[in-house]
């Protein structure tokens, strides 16, 4: 019989953005769960202590981290951090984003275009090339980039965000293809309409039954239905899966 797939993390590092709250915490927890020891990443560190906190106490090992990807100087001093307490980087799950501007896409603001692209293009580019040279001196490792349904489909009023979440598919699958014979792999999670913070203006109660009329599974997704796609793609049970963009939307892209 085929060997059964395992979803063990144990002796794994793995860093999560955006981790204090959504799906990256979701994520974070579940990668605790499964034996990795999780450096949980924000903007705001106290809100990564919280979430660190908890993975403890649950039985799980976990540090928290600050970290703005839209910095530059932050991520240069949160790889140094990493690499002086551990010494190598296993997981890295790109997750925190922005979306600061919904409206015409023709009114976009410059600012709004700055930091739209700056996290969500830039931040994405810089942390994964700064993992992969910190995996490949330690024998590989798997980078997840969260990108977005809107990535295949632009979201209406949603014009810039939906742009940087097509570069984002667009990055990973030039990673992927660069860093396989460096034992890296690279892959995107598409989620659809999920149950965050980020995507509060889209569930308020005026807006759900459009959007939820247009998804045939009818609901918004749990940040842990994403979590667990993201456990898959860097779980040795994804070992022959790289550069691939993972449709986790209830059916929208195929609706």
């Amino acid at each position: 019989m085929p060997e059964t797939p395992s979803f063990s993390l144990s002796g794994k590092i793995a860093l999560v953005t955006g981790a204090s709250r959504g799906i990256g915490e979701a994520t974070a927890r579940l990668l605790a769960r499964h034996g990795a020891h999780v450096i949980v990443a924000s903007r705001k560190i106290a809100d990564c202590d919280t979430v660190a906190a908890a993975i403890r106490q649950a039985g799980g090992s976990a540090e928290a981290l600050g970290c703005h990807i839209g910095e530059m100087d932050q991520i240069e001093a949160a790889y140094a951090t990493i690499g002086d307490r551990h010494g190598r980087l296993d997981i890295l799950i790109n997750n925190a984003a922005t979306n600061p501007y919904y409206g015409p896409i023709q009114d976009t603001s410059l600012s709004a275009f700055q930091k739209t692209v700056d996290v969500n293009i830039r931040g994405y580019f810089f942390m994964t090339s700064h993992a992969v040279r910190l995996m490949q001196t330690h024998g590989g490792g798997a980078v997840v980039n969260v990108a977005s349904v809107n990535g295949v489909v632009p979201g209406m009023y949603q014009g810039i965000y939906s742009i940087t979440k097509a570069a984002v598919i667009s990055m990973t699958k030039a990673f992927a293809r660069e860093c396989a014979p460096l034992g890296i792999r690279v892959n995107a999670l598409l989620p659809g309409l999920t149950a965050t913070k980020l995507a509060g203006a889209l569930l308020e109660e005026g807006n759900r039954a459009h959007w939820e009329a247009h998804i045939p599974m009818a609901r918004p997704a749990d940040p842990s239905e994403m979590a667990a796609a993201v456990l898959y793609l860097v779980s040795p049970a994804a070992s022959y899966t790289t550069g691939a963009a993972l449709n986790v939307d209830g059916g929208f892209l195929s609706a």
